[in-house]
């Protein structure tokens, strides 16, 4: 699990979402980037008849013997050259979330499912076995990830706390032995206050889904579901923060909506909540012939292209879809008026890469100074838009003088190396630290390489 400990590692990118590592900032403001959506990519074989709500708690998997794309959801499996065409391969899949392990040295192994109570795994992702161990328990939602760097498991699973729904962590280092599920995160008294304003805003927008029942003394914010990965050097969270508008007449549960926040962890047991609490994934409006139209369960991780992060998640159009006729568990249940059946799919959603959060400057330049760590070997590069400003990099030795100083960045470069323009530098395994100073630019991560 990450060390509190700042280090710089070679290739593994800092990126600027809290102040771990930062030793000073001035002048600059934190900015949270919501993906951009490009709609349902996954969906569901529906013709007609019997409703269809294809979802995930999983992200695509590069298999690099095969050269493509899996997918596994409750529609069975998937395959894909290229993340935005997929074919249904098998109709029946085990139950889980699955991840691609490539280091375990057991090639029967190398694919592995997770679902509270099993385990399974397999060479190809289509022959399974069961793998012993303990059980972790959930209610009705889990998420499954992989930290490749630390060869740690990564369970999230939904248990009772304060406000409600809440999130519990259990995490394993070979898939059979793992921890008692500990309590990591959940709403509180602010996303009680900001919940009443987002439940008035959306009833109060007419292009958007309305909830079916609205009852103000059933006004709850509580935490349906949050994937948590590891991305470079931080961990990321994706809480689907479930607002509860009214009950469903006789039926033990509410009707409602998610909105998707962004949080971050550096021991995924403490959670800083990002962007202000505003929605990273938010509803999409009628007449778009979108499906996040009310319920939205995040991303479970965040998938590289390139220089861009592509995130697949669960989109449903509504939250309550019956009404019931008698009392729960008997009586009847019909479709509420202008239920559409294909009702779920698995969207995409598009970020620069590293781009979660952003260091801004405007016309007056804005500095920020990392703390201390051992340089390691490698180049130097950045991730930030300076089209139309400027930035610079200073490289300064414990006592705060400036070793190295880089020519001026101008340009919007995903991934651009720092030309150091004049001093001597360090050798690698010296203690330095960085000064970035920023005009008119975003500044999003650094690395070495």
């Amino acid at each position: 699990m990450e060390s509190t400990q700042f280090r710089v590692t070679p290739g593994e990118r800092q990126l600027f979402l809290d102040d771990f590592g930062v030793k000073t900032c001035a002048g600059l403001t934190r900015t949270m980037h919501p993906p951009e959506k490009k709609g349902a990519v996954v969906r569901s074989d529906w013709t007609g008849g019997e409703e269809a709500a294809l979802q995930t708690r999983s992200a695509p998997q590069w298999d690099p013997g095969e050269e493509v794309y899996k997918l596994w959801s409750g529609g069975g499996r998937r395959e894909s050259p290229d993340g935005l065409h997929w074919t249904l391969v098998e109709e029946q899949t085990p139950p889980g979330e699955v991840v691609y392990d490539g280091g375990d040295p057991d090639p029967q192994r190398r694919f592995k499912a997770f679902f509270p109570g099993i385990r399974r795994a397999s060479p190809d992702g289509i022959h399974w076995t069961e793998v012993p161990g303990n059980p972790v328990e959930s209610s009705d939602e889990h998420n499954f990830s992989f930290d490749r760097r630390d060869r740690l498991f990564i369970a999230t699973v939904k248990q009772g706390g304060p406000f409600g729904r809440s999130v519990y962590l259990s995490t394993s280092a070979d898939f059979e032995t793992w921890t008692e599920p500990e309590f990591i995160f959940s709403a509180d008294e602010e996303d009680q206050e900001l919940g009443r304003e987002n439940i008035g805003a959306v009833l109060a927008d007419p292009s958007l889904q309305q909830p079916k029942y609205v009852d103000p003394e059933v006004f709850n914010v509580d935490v349906y579901n949050m994937g948590a990965y590891r991305y470079e050097s931080v961990y990321i969270g994706h809480p689907a923060m479930y607002h509860a508008t009214g009950p469903v007449p006789n039926y033990p549960n509410t009707d409602g909506f998610h909105l998707v926040q962004l949080v971050c962890s550096r021991d995924l047991k403490t959670w800083q909540r990002l962007g202000g609490r505003k929605p990273f994934i938010g509803l999409s409006p009628l007449g778009t012939g979108a499906y996040d139209r009310q319920q939205i369960i995040g991303p479970s991780d965040a998938v590289v292209r390139g220089d861009e992060l592509w995130f697949y998640y669960t989109g449903l159009k509504y939250r309550a879809t019956y009404e019931w006729i008698g009392e729960y568990p008997g009586g009847e249940m019909r479709p509420l008026p202008g239920y559409e059946p294909d009702r779920g799919a698995i969207c995409l959603a598009v970020l620069r890469r590293d781009g979660f959060v952003s260091l801004d400057a405007g016309d007056d330049t804005g500095t920020v100074e990392t703390g201390e760590f051992l340089l390691p070997s490698g180049e130097l590069h950045v991730n930030a838009d300076a089209h139309g400003g400027e930035l610079a990099v200073e490289m300064l030795a414990g006592d705060g003088a400036v070793l190295s100083a880089s020519r001026t960045l101008g340009e919007d470069a995903a991934d651009a190396r720092v030309e150091w323009a004049g001093g001597n530098g360090a050798a690698a395994g010296t203690k330095v630290s960085l000064r970035f100073s920023l005009r008119n630019t975003e500044l999003y991560s650094y690395w070495f390489e």
